[in-house]
């Protein structure tokens, strides 16, 4: 249900498409007859068939499968020789051994294409541009979104397009999907040092996808929630808080990145590293990083930080107070700043698990003081579009300012995305 007093519906509708493909490592199950574990491993015995093709017959498997990945992947060949140098011969056979075919083979059968999108594409998030030049008077933006595959596990990918204040275009998706290069961050703790993913010089945002990379992320990546900071000096980049799904584990990793074509994951640290929900203000407040989060599941904090990593000063700023919010109260994505104060996009979470949005305004100077709060939703759900992955769903993991115009891209039911647009004047009149 949408209160269409303050809220217009728009299109376009996002919904998954199981055609969008990433080439991502695969790694043969181990044979459990043999006894001693270290030599289960099927990835020698694989090689060695693969060795042992003649060149005429290696060539030609290669080209049919080189043949196969065309128009759906950029940079096949590096792809392929990275997974066998990088993941495969250093333990097994001697690269400096093997022909360039051989290697391309052997890189072939440790890999599979992974369907990212191919059960659900929800939980959107939404900032300007890098390149943020306006389109005849609309601003450019960049969304992310959770994208749901094989084996339930979540990724990161990205979409662009422009707001005018009554309309949005999204661009063309991208034909290929780009697997970045993983390397681990100097400096980290050796146990987990975190990530730099590279994704290359492709021009097209829509093909890039960042998919779980570390033991810590292996369950998926859920929930990024983006914002463009600037420091005091005027210099900005963009940072993203999501949860790094570990099985019976999770966690709140942190995304920095100038350009959208290298990116640094690392853990939060101390005592917000198990919780979920944390978005990042865009500036400093009083000198310190700001954040809200739902420490104890249920209520807004206000956190700070010194160091973006570790954040300890927090305090609860607003409790489940309303019916349609009695079971969970929390941000969605990071405050936007107003000259009223910070507008804040929340959720709730009330009977038969229903989500709705709702919204609240914090003090410019001094977050943690509460200005007014919805006290009825601006979206719920709606019977008409409330089934899918997860029912009775609506969740946002962030807006755009356009004038004093909203853009809001949400996720319904955990299975697709639609927008709309608030206006702000009305939605602050109405708070308290």
């Amino acid at each position: 249900m949408i209160n269409h007093s303050l809220v217009r519906e728009l299109g376009p509708t996002l919904r998954a498409d199981p055609s969008r493909v990433v080439i991502r490592p695969f790694v043969p199950g181990d044979d459990p007859t043999v006894p001693d574990p270290a030599l289960r491993s099927r990835i020698g015995r694989i090689i060695e068939r693969i060795v042992a093709l003649d060149a005429q017959t290696c060539r030609s498997e290669l080209e049919r499968i080189l043949a196969s990945l065309a128009g759906r992947h950029g940079d096949v060949e590096q792809v392929l020789l990275r997974r066998c140098n990088d993941l495969v011969c250093p333990p097994a056979i001697p690269s400096p051994g093997l022909t360039k075919d051989q290697m391309l083979l052997i890189g072939a059968y440790m890999s599979a294409e992974y369907s990212y999108e191919s059960a659900a594409l929800f939980n959107p998030s939404i900032v300007p541009h890098p390149e943020a030049a306006k389109v005849a008077g609309a601003s450019r933006f960049l969304l992310s979104l959770r994208a749901v595959g094989e084996g339930h596990l979540s990724s990161i990918t990205f979409r662009t397009g422009h707001f005018d204040g009554s309309h949005v275009e999204l661009d063309p998706v991208s034909a290929i999907s780009t697997p970045p290069r993983v390397e681990p961050l100097p400096g980290g703790e050796a146990d987990d040092p975190g990530v730099r993913l590279t994704c290359g010089s492709f021009p097209d945002i829509s093909s890039l996808v960042i998919f779980p990379v570390t033991f810590r992320q292996r369950h998926g990546l859920e929930d990024l929630r983006l914002t463009r900071f600037e420091e005091e000096n005027g210099y900005s980049f963009y940072l993203g808080t999501y949860t790094a799904a570990g099985g019976e584990t999770v966690r709140q990793e942190l995304l920095r990145t100038t350009d959208f074509q290298s990116f640094e994951l690392s853990a939060l640290r101390t005592d917000v590293s198990d919780t979920k929900g944390i978005a990042i203000f865009p500036r400093r407040i009083a000198g310190h990083y700001a954040a809200l989060a739902r420490l104890d599941h249920e209520s807004i904090w206000l956190l700070r930080s010194n160091d973006l990593y570790n954040w300890t000063d927090g305090a609860t700023i607003l409790r489940p107070c309303f019916p349609w919010e009695f079971v969970q109260l929390g941000n969605c994505g990071s405050p936007i700043e107003l000259d009223e104060g910070w507008l804040v996009i929340t959720h709730g979470v009330g009977p038969v698990r229903n989500y709705s949005l709702g919204a609240c305004l914090l003090d410019k100077q001094n977050p943690a003081l509460v200005l007014g709060r919805s006290t009825s939703p601006l979206i719920t759900t709606d019977p008409k579009d409330r089934d899918g992955y997860v029912p009775n769903v609506v969740y946002s993991c962030g807006a755009l300012l356009h004038e004093r115009t909203l853009l809001l891209p949400y996720g319904l039911a955990d299975s697709f995305v639609s927008f709309a647009t608030v206006d702000v004047d009305r939605l602050l009149a109405t708070l308290r």
